[in-house]
């Protein structure tokens, strides 16, 4: 059974920086492409940030340079690095895992796998 259990948001004034991790089991998280996604108040769901199963990532435009995803095989983790949060960063952020080594594209809806979400609170 797979279990995707997301931890690290918080408050944090704008400039600020977070750490978001998803610990996986039952998933190697080595073989397959992993997300960020975030949902805002009365907003859709929208990809953050992706890294395939060659470790090649994407970004949103909104986020790139600021945000850098990344993976922990030995601890099986996904992690998202949050710099420079902005206000508009406000939302809550899921991860997901595919059963496909390259996702870029891939509409949230064909994730099958996702953690419970963690908030993310930026103040001005």
């Amino acid at each position: 059974q797979v279990q995707l259990v997301a931890s690290g948001g918080g408050s944090v004034q704008s400039g600020g920086s977070l750490r978001l991790s998803c610990a996986a089991s039952g998933y190697a998280i080595s073989n397959y492409c992993m997300a960020w996604f975030r949902q805002a108040p009365g907003k859709e769901r929208e990809g953050v940030a992706r890294v395939n199963g060659d470790s090649g990532t994407t970004y949103a435009d909104s986020v790139r340079g600021r945000f850098t995803i990344s993976r922990d095989i030995v601890k099986n983790t996904l992690d998202l690095k949050m710099d420079s949060l902005k206000p508009e960063d406000t939302a809550i952020y899921y991860c997901a895992a595919s059963r496909s080594d390259f996702c870029s594209g891939l509409p949230p809806e064909l994730f099958p796998y996702w953690g419970q979400g963690t908030k993310v609170t930026v103040s001005s």
